[in-house]
Formats: C-alpha cells, structure tokens, sequence
C-alpha cells in the first residue's frame, strides 16, 4: 500500500521524475490541469455534503408531520 507520509524527499523524487516523463514544456499544463481537477473534485464534494445534510433535515421534517398527522387523527 502506498505511504501517506511521503515527505519533502519524495516529493522532490516524484517532481523530477516527472520532469523526466513530461519534460519542462508540459509540466505547467499538467499542473494547470491537476489543478482545475481537484478544485472540481472539491467543489462536488462539498455540493454532495451539503446536499445530503438538507436531505436530513427534509427527513426530519417529514417525521415530524407523520407524527403530527397520528396524533391529530388520534
């Protein structure tokens, strides 16, 4: 399984083998597109949290109807 704690060393490892692989004209782009990637990543995760919390609030208030419509016919 791959570490978690990587490290400054490793990151520079990976840095240059990058730098290798893409070469030094298409590192900006990689970047850029890494970028707009993970903003979107967070962006849609935050919408789907956010979502599922007024769902619960929507379910607790159906509850809270159901509850009020028995004993209303009670």
């Amino acid at each position: 399984m791959f570490p978690s704690n990587i490290g400054v060393s490793g990151l520079i490892i990976i840095l240059i083998i990058t730098l290798i692989i893409f070469g030094p004209k298409k590192l900006p782009e990689i970047g850029a597109a890494f970028g707009k990637t993970l903003s979107e990543f967070k962006k849609s995760a935050n919408e789907i949290m956010s979502d599922g919390s007024s769902s619960e609030k929507s379910t607790d208030g159906e509850k809270k109807q159901e509850k009020e419509s028995k004993n209303e016919s009670v």
